[in-house]
């Protein structure tokens, strides 16, 4: 099955002084965006259609001059390199301009002709992490015939606190969003064709597209409340980067839990 990746955000929130495109931030030796790929391929989704936008040429030098052995054991041997293993040596990579400016439903039309075929797709964003079964999520989709799109719904993940207050301004009640009972669009996307009827020119994904699949009742959602991060700001970056150090790494499923 294909998988989509919007790529080309600016990632303001994430700026610390570089021009680096938010997907292309390291977690370790990688990027973001390899995170995310190398998840997808451990499920056997090896096929990408990459919407670049911002930064774009960094994502693609990246893979036109990939390392095998920043990330993989080899034996090194008279001057040669003899890898041990490969991350990406199965991989189909599309690369798309969608735009620098475009919103993300714009750059899911945009590389439309790349899904012709298909009966069903993934997408996502490049830069959340999850350990997310995406088996199970693709197998509910499939049982849900009417729905024309499906994504991951998690528990909120701000630290914020939702003050309840009466008439009188007293507050009656101090809840953390967390522990509320609603769900927040955690990304990991599974959808059908028929998702580009409901995308107007230069529309949202969510805004515009899900907003009215909902309404209609072919939005369908998978309930996850495990490890899912996102790495919208600096400071989540940060986060995910001790994870990873620590060796608490539940979105890498293809490496020993102990294992950076």
């Amino acid at each position: 099955m294909k998988v989509v990746l919007f790529c080309g955000g600016y990632g303001m929130r994430m700026r610390d002084g570089t021009s680096t495109p938010k997907p292309m931030v390291p977690v370790g030796p990688r990027p973001l965006l390899w995170h995310v790929m190398r998840y997808y391929a451990h499920y056997g989704h090896r096929d990408f259609v990459l919407c670049l936008g911002y930064g774009g040429q960094h994502i693609k030098d990246f893979f036109l001059r990939y390392d095998e052995a920043a990330s993989n054991d080899f034996v090194l041997q008279g001057g040669e390199v003899q890898l041990l293993d490969s991350d990406i040596a199965d991989w189909r990579i599309t690369f798309v301009d969608t735009g620098q400016d475009s919103a993300i439903g714009e750059r899911l039309r945009r590389v439309r002709p790349y899904l012709e075929g298909e009966d069903m797709f993934l997408a996502n964003y490049a830069d959340v992490l999850t350990d997310a079964p995406i088996d199970a999520m693709v197998s509910q989709f499939e049982s849900n015939p009417d729905a024309v799109a499906q994504l991951l719904a998690v528990p909120p993940q701000a630290a914020f606190h939702v003050v309840d207050i009466t008439d009188g301004n007293r507050v009656e009640s101090i809840t953390a969003l967390r522990d509320m009972a609603i769900q927040e669009n955690g990304g990991y996307l599974v959808m059908r064709p028929e998702i580009f009827d409901y995308i107007p020119e230069n529309g949202d994904l969510v805004a515009d597209a899900c907003a009215a699949l909902a309404k209609e009742g072919r939005l369908a959602a998978y309930l996850y409340s495990g490890f899912w991060h996102p790495a919208d700001t600096v400071k989540e970056r940060v986060a995910l980067e001790a994870l990873y150090q620590a060796g608490q790494t539940p979105w890498m499923p293809w490496r020993p839990r102990s294992a950076c």
